[in-house]
């Protein structure tokens, strides 16, 4: 039963919790039984397939929360990882690469967020897509300004502020009030001097998602482009960067592509390929065919290469190799993520991020992921951590802890049960 905590606070018993997750376990998979609409769709798949715990590997005893980190690998992920390290081994015969298989892990990274494949490259992390963007418009010294703001990835800030220092890049940084960015706010720095306006779909820190088509609407009504850090989105939220307007995006695939380190995507909208957005790089993986002039038979020519360049994403943005057992990874792993569907993916965990959101500030937390959120990150404030990865560690319950903040990002293994088990933990 419930009791008065010293505050004067109500505070949920493990029976309590346990009752209330099982109502909402029943509320994620059959909707229609709550809301007395009478239209349950997909409740029997839902029940069916969430949580999907025996699709991955997790140690027993592991409560794991941390997707936004580092997501796990699902088994047939991790199978389709070993095959390609057992042919490169030379355990089989099969040692040649599937010359189709690049072409078909990007046609299954575009159908994810409705893009063309001939729009999006490989790249190896989503701070290489970022500078590429940055580069193939010639910022800083095609004049201008870019507009950001603080909620926006790390690695990027750091980015443009140095521009800002070494190259004067005219930067403008716009503040979060109440753990999001008003798109007022941005309205007001944005001008007819803007070039770019640089987000992430989902900020790491608290999981504020932005609306991507307003964001796109004002940068386009004053001539300017949108590049959108998609690392913490792809995967997990449904992305349609046709409907949004989104000009460029990036992300790596080790996260809720659940992939592996070392290789990810850039999406670049096709019209702006090799106009607006400039080729700043070469390599072999840049041309479509190329010819030697210097070897035995060749036919002659005054140089020793002639060359072909390819016009799509891949020919402009790529240049020599690729991650071979991260690529092996994102060709099992998006295909899995389709199967199932962001959107399912999306509605399954709300139920838990709703259950922490309710409960945690009872313990202590203030909650600083603005309301309605439906990211996969929700993040606690609190004034001192002595003690709380300890806590965590001893109980098996693997989160994000920083000095001042907790951040939870449940995925598609996690259940009710889990969220229960971190507040009797933390209680």
């Amino acid at each position: 039963m419930s009791h008065i905590a010293s505050d004067g606070t109500k505070r949920m018993s493990r029976r309590d919790l346990i009752t209330r997750a099982g109502g909402l376990a029943v509320a994620a998979v059959v909707p229609a039984a709550i809301s007395g609409s009478g239209e349950a769709a997909w409740a029997g798949v839902a029940q069916e397939s969430f949580p999907r715990k025996h699709d991955f590997s997790i140690p027993e005893g592991i409560t794991y929360l941390n997707g936004a980190y580092m997501h796990p690998m699902p088994n047939k992920v991790r199978d389709a990882v070993r095959d390609y390290n057992d042919r490169r081994g030379g355990f089989t015969t099969q040692t040649s690469a599937d010359p189709d298989f690049d072409n078909r892990v990007k046609a299954e990274f575009a159908s994810l967020i409705n893009a063309k494949a001939s729009e999006i490259s490989y790249i190896p992390n989503t701070t290489t897509g970022e500078v590429l963007v940055l580069h193939g418009l010639g910022l800083p010294y095609s004049g201008g300004n870019v507009v950001t703001d603080a909620l926006h990835f790390e690695s990027s800030i750091i980015h443009l502020q140095s521009l800002e220092k070494t190259a004067g890049l005219d930067l403008r940084i716009v503040m979060p009030r109440e753990g999001r960015i008003d798109l007022e706010d941005l309205d007001r720095v944005v001008d007819r001097d803007t070039r770019l306006i640089e987000i992430s779909l989902v900020t790491m820190y608290n999981g504020f998602q932005h609306d991507l088509k307003e964001v796109c609407d004002l940068a386009h009504s004053n001539g300017a482009y949108v590049y959108a850090d998609i690392i913490q989105a792809a995967g997990a939220v449904p992305i349609d960067v046709r409907e949004s307007g989104v000009d460029f995006c990036a992300c790596s695939g080790f996260k809720w592509l659940m992939g592996d380190l070392g290789l990810g995507f850039l999406y670049v909208r096709e019209d702006l390929l090799g106009s607006v957005m400039q080729r700043t790089q070469f390599g072999y993986r840049s041309v479509n065919s190329y010819q030697t002039h210097f070897l035995p038979y060749d036919p002659p020519a005054d140089t020793p290469f002639t060359w072909d360049l390819g016009e799509t994403a891949s020919a402009l943005f790529e240049t020599g190799s690729v991650a071979g057992s991260a690529r092996a990874a994102l060709g099992a792993a998006i295909p899995y993520l389709r199967e199932i569907g962001t959107d399912r993916i999306e509605e399954h965990r709300q139920p838990l991020l709703d259950l922490l959101r309710e409960e945690m500030p009872r313990l202590g937390f203030e909650c600083v992921t603005p309301a309605g959120t439906t990211s996969p990150i929700i993040t606690f404030t609190m004034a001192e951590g002595t003690g709380i990865r300890e806590r965590l560690n001893r109980a098996g319950i693997d989160i994000s802890v920083y000095p001042n903040h907790l951040r939870f990002s449940p995925s598609i293994f996690n259940d009710l049960t889990d969220i229960e088990w971190v507040l009797e933990s933390l209680s």
